[in-house]
């Protein structure tokens, strides 16, 4: 099998990181606009395969999709970082040019591949990817949802004193700031709801914290975080590849769930062999099903730029 991860910045290098330490697939294709970028990545990586003890090929390329050709998965990242100030709306127009190159490159050397997106605005590029690749919609899942998840359960593991690995928790919505719904009703400590051990006023601190985590860590060190998304990446690779059935937070094309059409936004997905296989529906009560039409409201808007590009 082999997998390709586009954009060799430190988000996509984690990914392609993780993908080879977990042997994933037997050859891996890293690609990179910037000359030479690529091949350095993947040959910084080889170099650990035996102090690590895998056997991924990895094979690093600058702009040559031909080394792609027969991927069964890939994993898009190309497209600037988020710098400090800057919102996720403000970086579409550049985005959406690279996004849409990228797709039509690999779709021509790997029509059948399933494609994850990671590149920002994440929720508008995966509703660009949909809209312009002709690929069912089963096989595009942009992956904000599952990073932002795993954010919450890092500040509700930060509350509770607790493992995160214990925690149940997910965060629906647009892939955004003022966008994302962590569902905290809906979280649990091995079973039992988080609720019944933390105040309210934690609780809604718990929430503004997951909401802005993507902007703390941007505030913090300047650029886009990368290990935490690689890791998210990663997930997502895996429930593919091993058809693992996971369900985890992601964007993909709705058709009437959550009351919600022609767009990509973040629902709880059954992740497995071939992309994503189910939405599941969560009964939100009328102040989440409120929040998520305003979501969407908002991607919309975002989606709306596309139009004028």
């Amino acid at each position: 099998m082999k997998i390709t991860v586009v954009g060799a910045g430190a988000v996509g290098a984690t990914v392609a990181d993780n993908i080879a330490r977990k042997e994933l697939c037997e050859e891996l294709v890293l690609l990179d606009i910037k000359e030479g970028f690529a091949e350095g990545k993947a040959l910084d990586m080889t170099q650990t395969a035996a102090l690590l003890g895998f056997d991924t090929k990895i094979t690093g390329s600058t702009n040559d999709y031909s080394k792609t050709a027969g991927s069964r998965v890939v994993v898009v990242t190309s497209g600037l970082p988020r710098k400090p100030g800057m919102t996720r709306e403000e970086l579409i127009g550049t985005n959406a040019n690279i996004v849409k190159g990228v797709t039509e490159n690999i779709l021509q050397h790997s029509p059948d591949a399933i494609i994850i997106v990671i590149s920002n605005p994440m929720d508008t590029m995966t509703y660009l990817t949909q809209q312009t690749s002709g690929l069912p919609k089963n096989r595009i899942i942009g992956m904000g949802g599952a990073l932002d998840s795993a954010r919450f359960k890092c500040y509700l593991s930060k509350a509770l004193n607790c493992s995160a690995a214990d925690l149940n928790a997910i965060v629906i919505g647009g892939h955004g700031d003022t966008t994302m719904i962590p569902l905290i009703r809906y979280a649990t400590w091995n079973s039992v709801p988080v609720t019944e051990f933390l105040s309210a006023e934690q609780q809604k601190q718990i929430v503004a914290d997951t909401m802005v985590g993507g902007a703390t860590l941007t505030k913090l060190i300047g650029t886009s975080a990368w290990y935490a998304p690689g890791a998210a990446g990663l997930a997502l690779v895996e429930s593919i590849v091993r058809d693992e059935k996971r369900l985890i937070a992601c964007s993909v094309a709705l058709d009437g769930e959550y009351g919600q059409k022609d767009i990509c936004l973040g629902v709880p997905v059954v992740i497995g062999k071939d992309g994503w296989e189910q939405i599941v529906d969560y009964k939100l009560n009328d102040e989440e099903q409120d929040l998520f039409s305003k979501s969407a409201d908002a991607v919309r808007n975002m989606n709306d730029v596309l139009k004028t590009l």
